[in-house]
């Protein structure tokens, strides 16, 4: 049985359907629109490296469509919002409904349980799926679209410090103790902070304290004479596995129970993680916006549209719904600024908004 906030089971079902259809509907255009425009911009680059070809091309786009997915989800149920309310209003199916004796927040129930689903499914999808896709893309990216790694969580083009000294490592994987970098070169450097000597090697692991280089080379840069060193040698032993972390940490990349970890890491060796904070709240707050975009979409709802007002009205909802995610994402630049608190930067626009929007529809409609 539904709730009294509901109308009527018939009702509730025919106005989801309708706002469900125009969604998914949006969303591919919008999808489908900005891969292409995407690929275009991205297909010289792809195709530049050597062996890349028509596979490469597809590769990329479904590694991208998992990011648009996500990033436009919201954007689409707030055109879908306009569009589903518009053609109620039009048709006169809301004005039947307030005289059957629905309010304005029962007229609006379907698309908040819609909307609601959105968001767990946004949740869930980001958790599941574009996360994955991020992290496997942006390794991708990182070696200029060459050999696709096959550890997304692998890191690319890491420069470390290590004293006065320099560590460079193309890639590095693993966690902790089982860190591993590879094609890894040292830099010593002389008080002036000029290189005297680069030792190379393939493979290194940690060994707490310093990482062991296997079968290492130095490069002597005064003689430019190079030497062949024997057996595994330590270097960069003020490189600690949490430097990594610090430095290559990516919200993006990480889900959220990934992303919790790398922050307690980060914080146990006394470093401040503010931004992080804030991306973890954002990663809730983000796909919740959808259940906003009824509320700030449904001016275009109500008023009579043979009042020529109508377009006006869809206006002030659509400029009501980019103003989310406007403020959205200045608030969480402040908080990176350390300007807002990390909860205060994921939330507070939600809760400007959601007060805005129920302050709108009180005042004009209830």
């Amino acid at each position: 049985m539904l709730l009294d906030f509901f109308p009527s089971r018939t009702m509730t079902l025919y106005i989801a359907r309708l706002f469900a259809v125009r969604i998914v509907a949006v969303l591919l255009m919008l999808v489908l629109v900005l891969q292409m425009l995407d690929l275009l911009s991205e297909s010289g680059h792809i195709l530049a490296a050597k062996g890349n070809g028509q596979m490469e091309l597809l590769r990329y786009g479904m590694l991208r469509t998992p990011q648009l997915v996500s990033r436009f989800l919201p954007y689409s149920v707030l055109l879908a919002t306009i569009i589903t309310l518009m053609t109620l209003n039009q048709n006169s199916e809301v004005i039947a409904m307030k005289a059957a004796g629905l309010s304005a927040h029962q007229v609006l129930a379907p698309l908040f349980l819609v909307s609601a689903a959105a968001s767990v499914f946004t949740f869930t999808f980001n958790e599941r799926v574009v996360v994955r896709s991020t992290a496997t893309l942006k390794a991708w990216q990182d070696v200029d679209y060459g050999a696709v790694p096959t550890d997304s969580d692998v890191k690319s083009n890491v420069w470390l410090q290590d004293g006065p000294n320099i560590v460079f490592a193309k890639t590095i994987s693993g966690r902790g103790t089982a860190t591993r970098m590879s094609e890894v070169s040292w830099y010593r450097r002389d008080p002036t902070g000029v290189v005297t000597e680069i030792v190379h090697a393939p493979l290194a692991t940690y060994t707490h304290p310093g990482w062991r280089f296997d079968h290492p080379t130095s490069f002597d840069v005064q003689s430019a004479a190079l030497t062949t060193l024997p057996g595994p040698k330590v270097y960069a032993s003020g490189v600690e596995p949490t430097q990594i972390i610090i430095r290559k940490t990516d919200a993006d990349r990480e889900s959220i129970t990934q992303l919790s970890q790398s922050i307690a890491e980060i914080q146990a060796a006394g470093y401040r993680t503010n931004e992080l904070d804030g991306k973890w709240w954002h990663k809730i707050s983000g796909p919740l916006s959808a259940v906003l975009m009824p509320l700030l979409g449904s001016v275009a709802a109500f008023g009579l549209a043979r009042s020529g007002k109508l377009f006006v009205r869809a206006v002030i909802g659509m400029a009501l719904g980019f103003a989310y995610f406007v403020v959205d994402n200045a608030a969480l630049a402040m908080g990176n600024f350390g300007g807002y608190s990390p909860f205060l930067a994921a939330w507070s626009p939600f809760l400007l908004f959601l007060l805005i929007g129920e302050t709108v529809l009180i005042r004009t409609e209830e």
